[in-house]
């Protein structure tokens, strides 16, 4: 069998799982750069029946599905993958398996972020560098509020490090309880509005939905601080992105640290590249050795027990 891995933008694929136990009967193509042409995916995959994808790396919509009639198993990180059509998957008779595993990359990068804009990191960097010293003043953190936006596993994680800083965190989602926020040391706001007037950072750690896509737009934005921050480590969609660009443009609020984006990777000439008052990673949330050990050998496992005849980790569409 012919199995393709796509965007692996590192070229680690290969190092970061034994696939000795599947080299004999699957003869493997790593691709280490992305495919920004359908046409090219399509010719590059036509013969594959297995995919291996990097979370949404590549989306696997309806279009591109039915363009590739022998494609049997597709395989993603995680166990969950927007990007991919389950339902037009199952009508083709596909496959798709998940992995577990993630680590606390992401909990760690959106700390990354706070403290890199908080202390304006980059300018001070680029100013040592270029032979000059002091030029900014940074933000304290001890004694502000930090709102969550969601507090499931990594939201959680978050709190627990801006009370280590002496923060004070709020929290809100849809379905939040009082119960769950008092667990974790957390006051539960009113509303999405409450939290985001009263915020001097706001960390978005929802899941992206229905629900959640534009969760946070023009009017959003309009309530919070001058001073305040916005943190996105979650899903691009979950913030308008014109309404972001505006209210960083206009001075709204006064930053963004953003790993997120609706297009990925970034068209060279996005203003999300250039603002003065954007600290902008390239989707690394999850980029760590322990997440990768863990998808690669969880993806590994996935070919194994297809092969066997016995798919584990399978993601079928929600009814």
């Amino acid at each position: 069998m012919k199995c393709a891995v796509l965007d692996d933008y590192q070229n680690v694929a290969l190092s970061m799982a034994d696939w000795s136990s599947v080299q004999e009967r699957v003869e493997l193509q790593v691709y280490n750069h992305h495919f920004e042409d359908r046409d090219e995916l399509v010719s590059a995959l036509q013969d594959c029946e297995i995919i291996v994808i990097m979370r949404e790396r590549t989306p696997f919509r309806k279009e591109l599905l039915q363009r590739l009639p022998n494609l049997k198993l597709l395989v993603t990180s995680g166990m969950r993958n927007a990007s991919i059509d389950l339902a037009a998957a199952a009508e083709q008779g596909i496959t798709v398996c998940g992995t577990k595993g993630g680590g606390e990359g992401t909990t760690e990068l959106t700390w990354a972020l706070i403290l890199g804009l908080a202390r304006k990191l980059v300018l001070e960097n680029e100013s040592v560098r270029d032979g000059g010293w002091q030029s900014t003043i940074g933000v304290d953190l001890h004694g502000k509020r930090l709102g969550l936006l969601g507090l499931g596993h990594i939201g959680t994680n978050v709190a627990r490090i801006g009370q280590a800083f002496g923060m004070e965190v709020m929290a809100w989602s849809q379905n939040l309880t009082a119960e769950k926020a008092a667990a974790a040391g957390v006051t539960l706001a009113s509303s999405k509005e409450e939290l985001l007037e009263s915020s001097d950072i706001v960390s978005v750690h929802l899941v992206l939905g229905d629900r959640t896509r534009g969760l946070i737009g023009a009017r959003e934005l309009e309530r919070m601080r001058p001073t305040a921050f916005l943190i996105n480590t979650s899903r691009g969609p979950i913030v308008d992105r014109d309404a972001l660009l505006e209210a960083l443009r206009s001075g709204t609020i006064a930053g963004a640290g953003i790993d997120v984006f609706e297009q990925e990777p970034l068209p060279q000439d996005d203003p999300f590249r250039l603002l003065p008052n954007v600290l902008a990673t390239p989707h690394i949330g999850y980029v760590t050795e322990a997440a990768y050990r863990g998808f690669y050998k969880g993806i590994v496992e996935d070919i194994e027990a297809y092969l066997a005849g016995s798919p584990v980790n399978v993601l079928v569409p929600r009814i």
